[in-house]
């Protein structure tokens, strides 16, 4: 591939989902372990991330935790130059935002809107700098570029891709359903110039009989333009890898190993690094839950963990809405224990203040 300018610039594909928890992470994972077999040098790319599931750096720098797994699929070591820019959500309408793996400090939504608009240049810069040193680069959107009430100013999906004259491939997960109206309406509301940067489509997470599928490949075929890239199946281990946010958490009920040391993990509404528990899910005398909003804690639980959040005040309310609160003490009445970590610690205190 060429610039403008005639110069040879490296390799890159993005993928872009038409909604959120599609699968693009773990499609790019795979496709970077399978270049990287291939002898190539690949590097992981994503513009922007919001996940309070974050890895760090070996320059003590902060990025996204699908980018660290992503890299490890390449066989390198992550950098901050792998997601440039990180947002963790604090409450309901502010986030810490994170350009290069530096915290630059909290600001609204309404801020952020005003200032990524100034981000563009560190991306590019991110991105030029993984072209440097690869052979191949493979880049992923956030949520999806059908958002276009967001498009002024995005830095994250087809504001990217077109800046940096990236080819896109979108993803749907057909195992929610809608896959054939996501993908057409994804294409329907995009601009000219965005569109010209479609290269195809994968049906992402399915089940059963693919023949059953094939009517739709053309269907998508003659209304959006696209053609089907792939048709990937159904992946149930993919549970056993990080998580980008919370939506990846397991199902309420759900347990981790029927062992008899019962551990219960409240599912906090902003949850951060939620794949510190995978130990304890590996553990065979272990059975490991997370408590879904609206459930009560089990009366029979060993150990009960409040999380990780950025958010301690608010956290603190959610629990106390959800009666948590008066679980724990009860808990505690029967002779059980409770652990926190970061936030989750906070809680425990007899006083939190966010002066």
């Amino acid at each position: 591939m060429t610039d403008n300018d005639g110069l040879r610039r490296t390799p890159a594909l993005m993928l872009q989902g038409t909604g959120s928890d599609v699968g693009k992470s773990l499609l790019a994972a795979g496709l970077c372990r399978y270049f990287a077999r291939l002898g190539y040098r690949v590097r992981p790319f994503k513009p922007q991330n919001m996940s309070n599931n974050a890895a760090i750096t070996s320059d003590g720098g902060e990025i996204g935790r699908a980018q660290a797994l992503q890299a490890r699929a390449c066989g390198v070591e992550p950098t901050v130059d792998m997601n440039p820019v990180l947002l963790k959500p604090e409450g309901e309408n502010g986030s810490q935002v994170i350009v290069r793996g530096r915290a630059l400090g909290v600001m609204r939504a309404d801020e952020y809107w005003k200032f990524r608009r100034t981000l563009m240049p560190s991306v590019l810069e991110s991105f030029g700098s993984l072209c440097g040193e690869a052979d191949l680069v493979l880049a992923e959107g956030a949520g999806s570029p059908s958002e276009v009430n967001l498009r002024d100013g995005d830095i994250a999906n087809m504001g990217f891709a077109v800046a940096a004259g990236v080819p896109v491939v979108l993803v749907a997960d057909v195992d929610r359903g809608g896959a054939i109206a996501s993908i057409v309406g994804t294409c329907s509301l995009l601009e000219d110039a965005e569109r010209d940067y479609l290269r195809g489509c994968v049906i992402n997470k399915f089940r059963g009989d693919r023949r059953i599928f094939e009517p739709a490949i053309e269907i998508i075929r003659s209304r959006s333009g696209l053609e089907c890239l792939g048709v990937m199946g159904w992946f149930g281990e993919a549970s056993r890898l990080p998580a980008e946010d919370s939506q990846g958490l397991p199902g309420g009920g759900g347990a981790s190993g029927r062992g008899g040391i019962k551990i219960c993990v409240l599912s906090f509404s902003r949850i951060s690094n939620f794949d510190d528990f995978d130990p304890l899910a590996a553990e065979r005398d272990v059975s490991l839950s997370f408590v879904k909003p609206g459930e009560a804690i089990p009366g029979d639980a060993c150990l009960v963990i409040l999380p990780g959040t950025k958010s301690t005040i608010a956290e603190l309310d959610f629990v106390r809405r959800q009666g948590w609160d008066v679980d724990i003490a009860a808990h505690i009445r029967r002779g059980g224990h409770v652990l926190g970590i970061c936030g989750g610690y906070q809680m425990l205190g007899r006083e939190v203040a966010d002066p």
